[in-house]
């Protein structure tokens, strides 16, 4: 199943707005009902429904408003109404000024009743302030902004169509520049389903959980969809100089990927001992007395000091010398089978907002900020592949969306993927209600990581609780690479991240057995070997794939309607041509090979299933 996600065109008119009252000083109630379903549309502010004129505020007043005036976001709010013809992402842009507060002031809209908030920074100025992307239901949508914080002048509003993304900028080589021929076989497939599917994956228990059955997920997700994700989550996070034990977890994944042609994705949740002060190098530690998370052993102080890890000398530095090589030894198995990993070590630095020095960050690596992680970062990717000769790795930067995130970027040369773990079941959950799963797809999320790297970097969702629905992923134009949901507790199992507190077991059945999701059974064979073809049949050969990016969409629809016109400005080249010729293949191209490529994007036929005869359409 291809994106599709149609693009939305002005349908009618737009009705007429009522006159706003005008006042030279103070504010007058206007009574504005707005309306439109052609955009973008543009409502000047003092005509949204309980808004007011305002020609002066409170402090400096803007100059130059676009209407008779502006409407100040005081204790009332402002609303109005916008008809679209299909479900589809939408953007809101409010021209504003804010001058209560220098450090900037949260401003909070709601749309459909579900409110999202952002900071207003200070400015005396007509400034435009993005409110994201959401999405609008077919038929009447309400936009409204309230007033949680306020105080923000608008002079008016903009809501236009959001651009879809452009996931062929999203970069398919490696930075590691010799990275094994596995890894890059399988960077090039990921790339190749990149946008136009999602890769199921499940994260494994660790430490002789579920007594030992570490099929126990994956298990239960083929009883339930008849299908087995395609993605193993391990951690190396046992593998340590304190308790360290070997549970197995390298040869899962060797097995994983070479007997069960899947991928391995591995994290490294690596502890320190709480009492580090008093810790001896390369003694053994009880599991009991380690964490993380970095402990106090005294007012104002931590015991492990996190910028020292990259001081040579220093007690924390050769601790996490100890810890690499222990690390390294493994990913040298994996390498030396002949098994890539996507490897997200260091993750979730931005816990509770980062920037701390008080140990409550999450993880120890994230808790004396930004630069201190991004050395640690730079230490690590040098260390496994210089001193080790680890090229087996492509490297995934799991990042937040807050505002601080580019602070936390290591860089473009030392990131291949960038990922999001979604949790919002309990918390910030954006979908109006209190309990249950959260089909969301956290547009917004993707939103955010897509321009912290300009679409240059793949963006994942590394871990989550609930998958979200299929038809928000598609909609929403939320193209993350792959899900994997955490793994249940209990001894015998359990169904916590899997079970309906956190999935709903039609939608879970229902993007499982999609087209749109890849599972085991539909990885390429030839993933480590091939490149990264995705190709459906015959070698090289993607039917459908008219522009050649590696998949299916309405790009190759529109590409073989201007060929077909006979608009000289539009070609096809040789392997173009052979893989738009998806209907009858072999007999040219022609407007059946048109309304196949059609039929793939609106999910009648699946794209596997090319080419087919003509009496199959």
């Amino acid at each position: 199943m291809k994106n599709t996600f149609k693009r939305v065109t002005a349908a009618f008119a737009a009705l007429a707005m009522s006159a706003a009252v005008y006042s030279a000083s103070f504010p007058v109630v206007t009574v504005a009902a707005a309306k439109a379903d052609t955009f973008p549309y543009v409502i000047e502010a003092e005509n949204m429904e309980g808004a007011s004129l305002w020609k002066e505020n409170y402090g400096p007043a803007p100059k130059n408003s676009s209407g008779e005036g502006f409407f100040y976001l005081t204790n009332s709010a402002g609303s109005f109404e916008v008809t679209v013809p299909e479900d589809g992402m939408y953007t809101i842009v409010a021209r504003a000024a804010q001058v209560l507060d220098k450090g900037g002031r949260m401003q909070t809209v709601k749309v459909n009743g579900i409110k999202r908030s952002t900071i207003m920074p200070y400015s005396e100025e007509w400034t435009d302030l993005d409110f994201g992307s959401f999405r609008l239901s077919k038929g009447t949508n309400v936009i409204e902004f309230v007033s949680e914080y306020g105080y923000m002048a608008i002079d008016k509003v903009t809501v236009s169509v959001t651009p879809k993304h452009d996931y062929t900028i999203a970069a398919d080589e490696l930075t590691d520049k010799k990275a094994t021929p596995e890894a890059k076989s399988l960077m090039k497939y990921l790339k190749s389903v990149y946008g136009s599917h999602i890769i199921s994956g499940q994260q494994e228990i660790y430490g002789g959980g579920h007594k030992n059955n570490y099929e126990w997920e994956n298990e239960y997700l083929e009883d339930l969809t008849g299908k087995v994700p395609a993605i193993r989550g391990v951690d190396f996070m046992n593998y340590n100089p304190l308790y360290g034990w070997d549970d197995g977890t390298t040869e899962r994944c060797i097995e994983w990927a070479k007997e069960r042609n899947g991928i391995i994705t591995a994290s490294w949740h690596i502890n320190i001992p709480k009492d580090f002060d008093n810790y001896v190098l390369g003694e053994p530690v009880g599991w009991q007395q380690c964490s993380y998370k970095n402990y106090q052993s005294g007012e104002g102080s931590m015991s492990f000091d996190t910028r020292n890890v990259v001081v040579e000398g220093t007690k924390e530095y050769k601790y996490f010398q100890l810890a690499m090589k222990d690390l390294a030894e493994q990913l040298l198995k994996l390498q030396d089978e002949g098994v890539p990993v996507i490897w997200r070590p260091l993750h979730e630095a931005q816990g509770n907002e980062g920037n701390y020095a008080d140990g409550t960050a999450w993880f120890w690596w994230g808790d004396r900020g930004a630069e201190t992680y991004k050395q640690i970062w730079k230490l690590l990717y040098t260390t496994l592949t210089e001193e080790y000769g680890l090229h087996n790795l492509i490297w995934e930067f799991n990042s937040y969306d807050y505002s601080n995130s580019a602070t936390w970027y290591p860089g473009d040369e030392y990131v291949d993927i960038v990922a999001y773990d979604k949790y919002n079941v309990e918390y910030n959950r954006g979908d109006g209600k209190s309990s249950g799963p959260n089909l969301r797809a956290i547009p917004e999320k993707f939103d955010a990581l897509y321009n912290l790297t300009g679409g240059k970097k793949m963006i994942a969702m590394a871990e989550n609780d609930t998958i979200p629905a299929l038809d928000n992923l598609v909609v929403e134009d939320a193209g993350w690479l792959y899900f994997c949901p955490w793994y249940d507790g209990g001894e015998d199992g359990g169904v916590a991240f899997l079970g309906p507190n956190y999935q709903d077991s039609d939608e879970l059945k229902k993007i499982y057995q999609s087209e749109y999701c890849i599972t085991l059974d539909e990885l390429p064979k030839d993933l480590y070997t091939g490149g990264g073809s995705s190709s459906s049949a015959g070698e090289g050969v993607i039917y459908g794939d008219a522009n050649c990016d590696g998949k299916v969409s309405i790009a190759d629809a529109v590409l073989v309607a201007q060929v077909l016109s006979g608009n000289k400005r539009y070609m096809l080249t040789n392997a173009g041509a052979k893989n738009a010729d998806c209907v009858d293949a072999g007999n040219g191209l022609d407007e059946n090979d048109l309304k196949a490529i059609r039929m793939v994007c609106v999910k009648k036929i699946a794209q596997k299933s090319l080419p087919v005869k003509k009496s199959a359409l």
